[in-house]
């Protein structure tokens, strides 16, 4: 009877760290996001997946500049943006969408940079055994463009 208490054991144990990986092996979670030339994070973002497609919403922006925030004290609105998000808040905000997965990166969607209302393609690469993304935004080639590392929460 112990063999056959310990392989019970051993299989949940194993059952368990396959669990924990697979929750790393997609971008799909809560994320800090720091900004690439000040190293401050500086929201954070919510990536969920609906019919195989990725998206990411504000949760909460941090360090905001006191231009960031409105005279009347309101939350950072999206100022510089076009269309439906025009003068809208940040937090709530759908900032990347139509992200699908491609091999071991995820792209072919888009993402808003509320700083300065543009919309680029984006590439989002798990890193540092999927606790870090690599979140690169572009236009054109994916060659040009910027990248930002943000980090999961737990």
């Amino acid at each position: 009877m112990k063999p056959l208490f310990r392989l019970a054991i051993a299989a949940s144990l194993l059952l368990g760290a396959s669990a924990a990986f697979a929750a790393n092996d997609t971008p799909v979670g809560t994320w800090k996001q720091v900004d690439d030339a000040t190293g401050k994070p500086t929201s954070i973002i919510q990536i969920t997946e609906n019919n195989g497609k990725l998206q990411g919403k504000v949760l909460q922006v941090m360090n905001a500049t006191p231009e960031d925030i409105a005279r009347d004290g309101n939350p950072p609105k999206c100022t510089q943006c076009n269309g439906a998000n025009k003068d809208q808040p940040i937090i709530g905000m759908t900032i990347m969408w139509g992200v699908s997965k491609d091999d071991d990166v995820w792209n072919g969607g888009k993402i808003l940079d509320p700083k300065n209302g543009k919309v680029y393609k984006v590439r989002l690469t798990l890193t540092d055994g999927g606790q870090k993304l690599d979140v690169h935004g572009y236009i054109g080639f994916a060659l040009l463009g910027r990248s930002q590392v943000w980090e999961r929460q737990q």
